[in-house]
């Protein structure tokens, strides 16, 4: 008789193989990450979110969504926290101290589009706030496919292996009109259905073309430390007299914020925020600088 392996439970040491490649390349690749009759479950949910969206009329132009905060729309979206197959990726790289902070859900139609720039880091603020060699991990997100992203052009995420160490990317358009140059070293993550990757945010990354007939169906989630959030209790009653009273420089230096984008230093579509008091203080007086990170 063939004795049977046990069934994962999410707190199996992580192999240092698999650190090293994750410090060396920047992202992992997690083949069967959900078992089929999970991943059409979870399919089916992320469907509804869609169908939901589509009749609030909160669909993009193009017919995709990017839903922020989903946690909490399905029972069992919460088990994904700790998945068995990928939540030694996550305390095996980044420790116990951990929450998670941003997650989204991305659904897109296959659209005609032109080549476009995209490639970023995650992280907003932090990529320009902390200005030093090589800037901190701070997050490690997890992507699982629903939908079959085994080739080329059907919108895989594609990646430069190794950029988490370089702060910066050479080759963004400087004007609109000027030509596409894919970075050197880039490459699509090829994802069958129900495979996942984690990836720290530092890494360069960008959506590619969805040239396919197919639907892009993904749910991401971030990881952070806990220690990103106010250490102090009760620092100032927002809804108080004395801090309606006061400038709104110093109601943001004492930690209001319309929204939870604008402590990331964005507005909710992912633009920066320069109405941020501070920011709009230091705009209007000129001393807003290009050159330096942390005053973009």
């Amino acid at each position: 008789m063939t004795a049977t392996a046990p069934a994962p439970t999410g707190y199996e040491p992580l192999d240092p193989a698999i650190r090293e490649q994750y410090d060396r390349d920047g992202f992992v690749v997690i083949k069967g990450a959900l078992p089929e009759d999970d991943r059409a479950y979870f399919e089916d949910a992320v469907d509804r979110i869609y169908a939901e969206e589509e009749a609030a009329d909160r669909l993009r132009p193009d017919r995709s969504i990017h839903v922020m905060g989903w946690l909490h729309k399905d029972p069992r979206f919460p088990e994904l926290l700790t998945w068995p197959t990928t939540f030694p990726y996550i305390w095996g790289n980044m420790g116990w101290n951990i929450y998670t902070h941003h997650n989204h859900i991305d659904v897109n139609p296959p659209k005609d589009e032109p080549p476009f720039w995209n490639w970023h880091q995650d992280g907003y603020r932090q990529n320009s706030d902390i200005d030093m060699d090589v800037r901190p991990m701070f997050m490690t997100k997890i992507c699982f496919a629903l939908t079959d992203l085994s080739e080329p052009g059907y919108g895989n995420t594609k990646v430069i292996p190794g950029s988490h160490k370089n702060n910066t990317l050479a080759g963004r358009p400087e004007k609109p009109g000027d030509p596409i140059i894919e970075p050197e070293g880039a490459v699509e993550v090829l994802l069958e259905p129900g495979d996942a990757f984690i990836f720290d945010r530092r890494i360069w990354h960008s959506r590619s073309m969805n040239q396919s007939e197919r639907i892009r169906k993904l749910m991401f989630i971030g990881y952070t430390y806990r220690w990103i959030r106010p250490l102090d209790e009760n620092v100032a009653d927002q809804d108080s007299e004395w801090f309606a009273g006061l400038s709104p420089v110093h109601q943001q230096l004492l930690g209001h914020g319309p929204d939870h984008a604008s402590f990331w230093g964005i507005k909710q579509t992912g633009a920066i925020d320069y109405e941020i008091p501070l920011a709009a203080e230091l705009k209007e007086r000129g001393l807003l600088d290009r050159s330096i990170p942390y005053l973009r």
